[in-house]
């Protein structure tokens, strides 16, 4: 995971991910931990930025890692913007 190049998601409970995709509130996230469909994930971007995810799919990756897809829970359209931002560098 080059989790490096993009700017890296810190989870509350352990783990890192980078946004992969984003489009207004929906994202796809690759992370270093799995969560169940219907919980919540909390952490935040380098930034400092709050990231708040309603999970509604993960499923493990080829190379290690697992792929969430999910919907931005309280975020505001700067925070957006940020995710969104941090998901075009590559």
């Amino acid at each position: 995971m080059t989790s490096e190049k993009r700017a890296p998601i810190r989870w509350d409970k352990g783990g890192q991910a980078f946004v992969v995709r984003a489009d207004k509130d929906l994202v796809e996230i690759r992370s270093t931990i799995p969560s169940a469909p219907g919980s919540r994930l909390t952490g935040a971007l380098e930034s400092g930025t709050a990231v708040r995810v309603k999970v509604a799919r993960c499923r493990r990756i080829d190379g290690g890692g697992f792929s969430i897809e999910g919907r931005l829970l309280d975020a505001t359209r700067g925070s957006m913007a940020e995710i969104a931002a941090s998901a075009e560098v590559s």
